[in-house]
Formats: C-alpha cells, structure tokens, sequence
C-alpha cells in the first residue's frame, strides 16, 4: 500500500523509519515543513524528518501549509493514504479529500486528553503517571477525529518530555503501521473520541518559568514537562539561569521559597512547601554545571534567592 508520510520533528523520525521497512507499506513521498532558522547564525536547516527522508532516498517536498498549490504534487505521489506525525499544520477539508483512505494521525496522548502541540509536556508538568498514543483519523478540528487505536505508558519519576517522547515515537510506529493497514482494508473502524478534553498548546519561553512559590512535587513536574524545550529556568542576579533538574527533598524543610541553601555538600532551593534538590543548573553565557559547583561560586549564599 502507499503511503504518503508527514512529519516535521525529531520525534517523528522514528515512525518514518518503521514505515519505511514495514514490507507491507510503501513510503512513496514524505512532507515536511520548509527549512527554518536555527541557532545564534540563524541557519536555514531543514527538518529532522526532511534529513532522514533524504538519507533513505525518499521524495521531500517542503511546506508550511497544504494549500490548493500543492494538491497536484500530492496526487502524483500515488499514494492512497496518508500518515501524519508532527507535521506541524492544520489540514483545510480540500487537502483531507486528497487521499481514497485519508490521513492517520499519531498523537502522543490518550486522546481526548491533551490536544494540541505539546501533549506530552503538558502531562508531565500536571503530573500524569500515565501517558500514551493514540492514532485517528484528521478532520478539520485540532486533534478531534475518531480515533484507530491507543497504547498506553507508565511515567517513572526520572523521565522528561524527551524520554518519554522518545519512547513513544518508537512503541507508536507499529500502532501507526496497523492503524493504516486496518483503516484501508476495513478491518477497522474508528471510534468517536469519548470523554472530558483537555488542551496542550505549544509552549513558549515564559511557560517554562518555575514559580517557586508553588509545592515542590508541581515544581518537580514542570521542571521535567519543560525538559530539554523550551527549558526551566529563573533569574538570579538579573539574570537566566536554566534548571535542567530538580529532585523533591521532603526532608529539607525551613528554606523561604525561592531561596538556595547548600546543605551536606547538596544545594537546595525553596518552594512552597518542602525543598527541591538542584542537580544542574545553566548560568546564562556558560556551560551546564553542577549545581555545587554554581552555588559555591557565591559569596554569601545566605541572600542568594531566585525570582
């Protein structure tokens, strides 16, 4: 059968792969968005998946939109339907029609559970213990068509976004494999999402802000949701510091919120209820660093404080 595949991300890779070597499949073409700027030089790069497509000898065409403009050179792939991780864009109803069997979306949530373009971030910094894929069909909304088929995973206490995304990029290709075999052949029919939804909007900068007021397990898990993007931090002295981890310290206790202390050769900062352990931090304009090693650069650390 063949497939087109759409995805732009890191996390999308992986899928890619899989369909590639499913000998049941053909990946006949691949989308992705256009080369974006990247870095201090701002560097046109393309995308991670237009990289790997490149490297397996697969079509590439580049764009931020499906417009009426791309609709020819979409037929002419071939292809009968359409895989979709992380493309990056909504589909208008001209481009949804393209294909006999339609698009198959591969979300990294249960839907109707964080829809949008951070899911997984999003769980993690409510505090989700269990998170999961979900494929389904595209319609015009954000993540609201019937849903092929769902897998779930546990979230251990040392996982971030990246870890967890990473393993649902790889447990979630062969979902995706058989959601656009069972969705061509009829042997699936996909179901209405049920249940309370929530939103997931891609985050920014200032969502990734860690309000130390706030208890030390929520701290916690918005350190890990922001991790590696857009990353955790705070200021210190007028400036960013990035805080790459934070381990709940139920028995520091006495610490005002926001405050650093070194303790036993460990640095602890305050929250809203008991304290977080800093592992490692980023000083603006400096490598990543232990965070002993940043606190003891401090002369008086009785008055050091974040805000």
């Amino acid at each position: 059968m063949k497939v087109l595949y759409a995805g732009t991300p890191e996390t999308a890779v992986p899928p890619l792969e899989a369909l590639h070597e499913d000998p049941r499949l053909q990946v006949v073409a691949v989308l992705t968005r256009e080369d974006a700027p990247v870095g201090r030089k701002k560097t046109m790069t393309p995308s991670a998946v237009a990289r790997r497509a490149e490297e397996l000898g697969l079509p590439v065409l580049k764009a931020n939109r499906v417009g009426p403009e791309l609709h020819d050179a979409l037929r002419a792939t071939g292809a009968s339907i359409a895989a979709v991780v992380a493309y990056g864009a909504l589909l208008p109803q001209a481009a949804l029609e393209l294909f006999e069997h339609g698009w198959i979306n591969l979300h990294f949530s249960l839907l109707p559970q964080w829809r949008g373009a951070a899911p997984v971030q999003r769980a993690l910094m409510a505090g989700d213990r269990v998170v999961g894929a979900s494929t389904f069909v595209l319609d015009q909304g954000m993540d609201t068509g019937p849903v092929v088929g769902t897998l779930t995973d546990e979230v251990s206490e040392e996982d971030t976004a990246r870890t967890v995304l990473d393993r649902l990029a790889h447990t979630g290709a062969p979902l995706l494999a058989e959601s656009l075999l069972g969705v061509a052949s009829g042997a699936v029919h996909p179901e209405p999402q049920r249940g309370e939804a929530s939103a997931a909007p891609k985050l920014t900068g200032p969502d990734a802000r860690i309000t130390w007021s706030h208890p030390a397990v929520v701290v916690a898990h918005h350190v890990r949701g922001v991790t590696p993007e857009p990353g955790a931090w705070t200021e210190f002295d007028g400036q960013r510091v990035k805080v790459e981890r934070v381990v709940p310290a139920p028995q520091v206790t006495g610490i005002t919120p926001g405050h650093v202390e070194i303790r036993d050769r460990q640095v602890f900062a305050g929250t809203g209820s008991y304290a977080v352990e800093l592992t490692r931090v980023q000083p603006a304009g400096k490598k990543s660093m232990a965070a002993l090693d940043w606190a003891r650069g401090k002369q008086h650390m009785e008055q050091v404080a974040f805000v």
